[in-house]
């Protein structure tokens, strides 16, 4: 992974199906997080509430419901690498403030745990 797609103003993309619903163009990183300033799109609305969801687990330290949310966003949504690549896996927090915060991998995480 070329280290162009973390360099601030990169944009990486969220997709819901073929259908583009944001856009996440970065401001920094902080190994292993990414973060991003994010544009919202049409089709986003249906996935905010599924974010904020996933925010209330966080903060209240409910892991169980934090990764409830998770497995929903990674079953539903798809990131992309600014080279239009599809993104193995990540971990994507989407906050209401209009920023965002992932973590991602070429391989799936389950795999780099082993």
């Amino acid at each position: 992974m070329t280290h162009h797609a973390l360099a601030a103003g990169s944009v990486w993309r969220l997709r819901h199906g073929g259908q583009e619903i944001a856009r996440l163009t970065v401001t920094g990183a902080d190994m292993p997080w990414t973060h991003a300033a994010v544009e919202t799109l049409p089709g986003f609305e249906e996935f905010r509430p599924l974010f904020r969801e996933q925010e209330r687990a966080v903060e209240e330290e409910d892991w169980e419901q934090a990764d409830a949310c998770y497995a929903r966003i990674r079953g539903a949504l798809t990131l992309t690498f600014p080279d239009g690549r599809e993104v193995t896996e990540f971990m994507l927090r989407l906050h209401d403030d209009g920023t965002a915060d992932w973590r991602w991998h070429d391989e799936p995480f389950d795999a780099v745990n082993q």
